[in-house]
């Protein structure tokens, strides 16, 4: 009885002690929350955003809150934006968003360079107002995204300027997109598998259909671009829309106006996405058999996706685009001049005055500052 009386004994303590470890395990968790959620000020940042912060912190006293999260509302606020303005008092922070394209970007260096380029020229001329932030949108397959995160980290390191990042998913997307634009990729695509065959580069085209409404505006970017002034400036264009525009961009191709009808590059355009719900005009374009019936009647084939259908309704319907300075998409590319159009490629080529962006499109070299 003596044995068995002490064995209870070394199992009451051994008990207790168990139930000591445990409570100080608990306590221990709760206060590893407590610090994230109150020591953090109650944001809810994903991981990369926090390794961003980390990294600014130690480099410039996290002189930028910056936010990248995915596949959240296009035009919505991120959790810590919405803290920042309860904290403020500041509840009118204006955002200006830009979108690029950034599918296939882990396969290819030669995006990867130019990715560099566009972003680090961007930062080093980028000045906002205190109250605005920019909001930068990258369409993105899983891998590229996991890179671009990596090397956003470095290029916004020094931004002058309040960013939000977000990555959303060319998947997703492009099931979105399948049903307003399948009827126009026979028309405008180069054919199954081809680059531009994809739903995905009608984005623009059917933009103002799946962002939310309080998205009203935003400028779609080509990775190879350089930026020689503050990008902030290229959104003020927005105002220069005549009654009735709804895009803005680069006249390019077709006969020189007057005599001629304008083509367009899509490497800088602005897109007023409120204007275009609210044109019949335009949306009436979108619908198959109008799509069918301008194609056949301007004999139009193309393979450049939204270009050319932008392109060939504003051969039908000029009064809906504003045609930005040659300047804001200074095109280097001059694969033409020795491929059958050198007695007119000066026409198109030239571009005079002041040059805000250069666009290195086809492979061609950007000139050094």
């Amino acid at each position: 009885m003596g044995i068995l009386r002490l064995a209870v004994r070394i199992m009451g303590r051994i008990s207790t002690f168990r139930s000591y470890q445990f409570v100080l395990l608990l306590a221990a968790a709760l206060a590893v929350v407590a610090f994230y959620y109150f020591g953090s000020e109650r944001q809810n940042f994903s991981s990369t955003t926090k390794r961003i912060k980390q990294t600014q912190a130690t480099h410039n006293g996290n002189r930028n809150d910056a936010d990248l999260t995915e596949d959240r509302d296009w035009g919505g606020e991120s959790e810590g934006s919405r803290s920042r303005k309860r904290e403020s008092g500041d509840t009118d922070d204006q955002r200006y968003h830009a979108l690029m394209m950034f599918t296939k970007v882990d396969k290819s260096r030669s995006l990867q360079d130019k990715f560099r380029v566009a972003m680090l020229s961007m930062v080093k001329y980028g000045d906002f107002l205190e109250e605005e932030i920019l909001v930068l949108h990258f369409v993105s397959d899983q891998a590229s995204k996991e890179l671009g995160e990596r090397m956003l980290q470095e290029f916004l390191l020094d931004a002058p300027f309040k960013y939000e990042v977000f990555f959303h998913d060319v998947v997703a997307l492009t099931q979105k997109l399948f049903p307003i634009v399948e009827a126009m990729q026979k028309h405008f695509s180069a054919g199954s598998g081809a680059y531009y065959s994809d739903a995905i580069f009608f984005l623009s085209v059917a933009m103002h259909h799946i962002m939310p409404e309080s998205l009203t505006r935003i400028v779609q970017l080509d990775l190879d671009l350089k930026y020689r002034t503050n990008i902030r400036d290229l959104f003020q264009e927005f105002d220069q829309f005549p009654p009735g525009a709804v895009i803005v961009w680069h006249n390019t191709s077709g006969d020189p106006p007057p005599d001629g009808l304008p083509g367009f590059n899509s490497g800088v355009m602005l897109l007023d996405l409120g204007a275009m719900r609210d044109s019949a005009l335009y949306n009436q374009l979108l619908e198959p058999s109008n799509v069918a019936k301008l194609a056949d009647q301007y004999r139009f084939r193309g393979h450049l996706g939204d270009q050319d259908f932008f392109t060939m309704i504003g051969m039908e319907h000029p009064e809906l685009f504003y045609s930005l300075a040659c300047g804001w998409n200074r095109q280097l590319c001059s694969w033409w001049q020795d491929h059958g159009y050198g007695d007119v490629f000066q026409m198109y080529y030239r571009c005079e005055g002041l040059v805000y962006i250069y666009h290195g499109n086809c492979n061609s070299p950007i000139p050094d500052d």
